[in-house]
């Protein structure tokens, strides 16, 4: 059987217990932290408003599996469905005027997936990269990438990296892919650097951990969809989706169109966000 280390040489195909920062997450000065914590602060407040605009969508990408199942295809066939709905996810983000899409991809978990899907996935993430980038650009995606990305084939991080890189000054929508990516380890990693940067235990606070996050540039998700009918959050974004409101539907992922979207938008709008705090009702009371 072609191992993970096969197809991308030098890769051990295994999560490491090193803490690393993923791409977009860099070693800044306290200065610059505090200036991208306010900037944090004020894209968030901006959704707390009547009308609550959504600015940052999360997708959990679910139900490639069943998919590929009911058609009695390999698993693989589903994930590259998946794929499609994506770009066409991407697209119909942009017509809605979202500015940032993040979606879960591989989990920190999804390695003890059997080994034919794992390579699988390593390879279609790494095509899909060297096939869509171009589009992407032009179509001025940024391209973000949140997770382990140590723990990936050399030649994933090289592509990663030169997306990232690439995409950097695109603002059309901020596209985050969550791949080798779990709120635990995020956390572990967080805190990590913040022992390393020698924090004194009175300086911790909600607004520097959240700094130490890859997200730490990005505003909280207003809106959090999974799909294939799932209710639970995988590990994904956890910190960050505290407040977030939650949106499940039935429709497996490789289905998942512009309709879908749509409708998951429109129940986004019709809800009052409260925040932890109480709401007057229409009659002042």
């Amino acid at each position: 059987m072609t191992r993970i280390r096969d197809l991308f040489p030098s890769s051990t195909g295994k999560k490491s217990e090193q803490s690393q920062p993923a791409v977009e997450v860099r070693s800044q000065e306290p200065g610059l932290r505090a200036e991208a914590l306010q900037t944090q602060g004020q894209e968030q407040g901006q959704t707390q408003g009547s009308s609550c605009p959504l600015r940052h969508l999360a997708i959990i990408m679910d139900g490639n599996g069943r998919w590929a199942a009911q058609r009695h295809l390999p698993r693989l066939a589903g994930h590259k469905a998946g794929v499609a709905a994506l770009r066409r996810v991407v697209e119909a983000a942009v017509d809605e005027h979202i500015e940032y899409l993040s979606v879960y991809a591989f989990s920190t978990e999804n390695w003890g997936r059997p080994r034919e899907e794992v390579e699988g996935l390593m390879r279609l993430f790494w095509e899909t990269i060297r096939s869509d980038l171009e589009k992407l650009h032009r179509d001025g995606v940024r391209l973000r990438h949140l997770g382990r990305l140590q723990d990936l084939p050399p030649a994933i991080q090289r592509a990663v990296q030169e997306s990232v890189e690439l995409t950097r000054h695109n603002s059309r929508i901020h596209l985050s892919v969550c791949f080798n990516y779990g709120g635990r380890a995020e956390l572990v990693d967080a805190v990590r650097r913040i022992i390393a940067d020698g924090l004194p235990p009175e300086a911790i606070t909600e607004e520097v951990i959240s700094s130490y996050l890859y997200t730490h540039d990005l505003p909280d998700p207003d809106l959090v969809v999974r799909t294939a009918g799932e209710m639970r959050v995988s590990n994904f974004l956890i910190w960050q989706s505290a407040y977030s409101e939650y949106y499940s539907t039935p429709t497996l992922w490789p289905d998942f169109g512009r309709e879908d979207l749509r409708a998951a938008l429109e129940s986004y709008r019709q809800r009052q966000r409260r925040f932890g705090r109480l709401v007057a009702s229409p009659s002042g009371r």
